[in-house]
Formats: C-alpha cells, sequence, structure tokens
C-alpha cells in the first residue's frame, strides 16, 4: 500500500511541475522573443500571439489598487491558498482521481501566474483567440491550466450529482 501511495505523489507533484513548467517554458520563450503588442497571426487572426504584462488578476482585475494591497491580495493571499491547496491533495488519498488531476491542474497554473507576480511584478500574458462573436482576452498557459482543472472539478461534481441520485433509488 505505501508503494501505491508514493506513487500517488510523485505523479500529483509531476502534473503540478508539468504546469508550471509548461507556463514558464512558454512565457520565457515569449519574452525573449516578441515586441510587446506585437501581434503575430497563427491561424488567420484568430489565434493571435502578443505580448502583454498584466499587474493585475483575470482581465487586469485589481490593476489599480494601490501597490500594498495588491501585493497581499495578488501575491500572499495565492501563495497560502495555493500551499493549502498542494497540501490538502497531498494528504487526501480518498479523492478520485478527477478531483485531484482537477487540483493539480489549478494548483500548476495557480502558482506559474503567483511566480510571475513575485518575480517580474507582473505575469506575462500573450495568447489570444478571436472567431468574432467568441473572443477572449489575453491570457497564458497558466490561464488554461486553470480553466482546465476548474472544467474538470465541474465535471466531476456533475458526475457525484449524477451518480449519487441513481445510487439513492437503487438501494429503495
Amino acid at each position: 500500500m505505501k508503494k501505491k501511495e508514493t506513487i500517488r505523489l510523485i505523479l500529483i507533484l509531476a502534473i503540478v511541475a508539468l504546469n508550471i513548467g509548461c507556463d514558464q517554458v512558454s512565457k520565457s520563450i515569449v519574452r525573449q522573443k516578441i515586441d510587446y503588442d506585437e501581434n503575430i497571426s497563427i491561424i488567420k487572426n484568430h489565434f493571435i500571439l502578443t505580448k502583454v504584462e498584466n499587474t493585475g488578476a483575470f482581465l487586469s482585475a485589481g490593476n489599480n489598487l494601490p501597490e500594498a494591497v495588491r501585493f497581499i491580495l495578488l501575491s500572499i493571499l495565492p501563495v497560502l491558498v495555493l500551499g493549502y491547496g498542494l497540501f490538502y491533495v497531498l494528504s487526501k488519498n480518498k479523492l478520485s482521481s478527477g478531483v485531484q488531476i482537477g487540483l493539480c491542474f489549478l494548483i500548476g497554473g495557480g502558482i506559474g501566474n503567483v511566480y510571475d507576480r513575485i518575480l517580474f511584478g507582473s505575469v506575462t500574458d500573450f495568447l489570444h483567440l478571436d472567431f468574432g462573436i467568441f473572443r477572449t482576452g489575453i491570457f497564458n498557459l497558466a490561464d488554461v491550466s486553470i480553466m482546465i482543472g476548474i472544467a474538470l472539478l465541474f465535471i466531476q461534481s456533475l458526475k457525484r450529482k449524477i451518480i449519487k441520485p441513481a445510487s439513492l433509488e437503487n438501494n429503495i
């Protein structure tokens, strides 16, 4: 049983590290190779690379806060939450695989963005999608990790709600 738990812990840390690594490598390349506000069309103006620095959170929320408040809300608080999240996923071995993977994506993406905020004072964003009625803000791979994590947790929540009522009906 101890070997199975060791493998689980290694996989959790590997998924978190892969999310952080992909994010940080992509941001490093963008910082070196793309100029600010340069637009590089990848797929006919639908998938565009453009480098911007975001000192706020999602869609620049909190960008205008005083620096000390922004540091507390966007650096210190997230470090505490992400630290607890990592502790939680590592210590709760009864969580479903989907929940564990979803949390790993959330934590990895969160760490990627917080790392940038602490090291550089801002987060490098560079991906933009524009499909007419579907248009995104500029984001990065950490944001993609976070959204995948949320989607996985949402799917797990739906599964639990669908499976539980069905199992309760069988017991009646």
